[in-house]
């Protein structure tokens, strides 16, 4: 059941939409038509990145205030815990806000995984919406020489390197916008700028090219996103 929801509402259209893309871009280059279905889910997902920006932007402005909180009642965790929901109810934030991007996107992300390894790899159109256009056979080369088909280092290595350097804008953003975290949130992030480009390298490494390029652009579109929404916040 489960398993059948998640094929009709995000691996079907996904995998359809990209068939679309294939049949009408120029030379019906695979690695051009990933890339534009990259840019529509990015669309989609954009107010959701935007709500996340601006939601750590509050929790920053916020945080001299939880930090009194933390320390008037670092003895009673209990009230603490009921007066910190209080908080949040009263200034009217979402604590879980700036994760809501990673939960939607990471199911787009395995149904664009499954398209790559059921869809296009086994040439099955079995799943076509009627008005689309059956190619008969997909050409994984890209650009007449990269198979996206087939794991590729080279795009992993962009991949992690565009990790980092998105990792790297949102801490040097951060305090150009006043958005400080805490000294531990801040020792986790800076682990986490160096520590999720080389596991973006490691498993994309091992992922069809095609899932790696997806990753890669879509990295690269939020960076562009971030430094947009921050300097409006700015």
């Amino acid at each position: 059941m489960i398993k059948q929801i998640f094929t009709t509402i995000l691996y079907q259209p996904l995998y359809n939409l990209l068939i679309w893309f294939y049949n009408i871009v120029p030379g019906h280059d695979l690695g051009i038509a990933i890339i534009i279905l990259t840019i529509f889910v990015k669309v989609i997902l954009y107010p959701f990145f935007t709500q996340s920006i601006k939601a750590q932007k509050k929790m920053a402005d916020l945080q001299p205030k939880l930090d009194a909180l933390k320390e008037k009642y670092k003895n009673q965790k209990e009230q603490y815990g009921k007066e910190l929901m209080e908080f949040y109810r009263r200034e009217k934030i979402n604590p879980y806000s700036s994760c809501l991007p990673l939960l939607i996107q990471l199911p787009i992300l395995i149904a664009v995984y499954q398209v790559f390894i059921n869809g296009i790899k086994s040439n099955d159109f079995s799943l076509l919406y009627p008005f689309i256009n059956n190619p008969g056979t997909i050409n994984s080369i890209s650009l007449g020489f990269i198979n996206l088909a087939s794991s590729s280092f080279y795009l992993a290595l962009l991949a992690g390197i565009a990790q980092f350097w998105q990792s790297w804008l949102m801490l040097n953003k951060s305090k150009q916008t006043n958005i400080s975290p805490n000294k531990t949130t801040a020792n986790i992030n800076k682990q986490m700028m160096y520590f999720m480009p080389v596991l973006t390298v490691v498993i994309g490494s091992s992922f069809p090219a095609g899932l790696t390029l997806y990753w890669f652009v879509m990295t690269l579109l939020s960076a562009f996103q971030q430094i947009f929404i921050l300097k409006k916040l700015k």
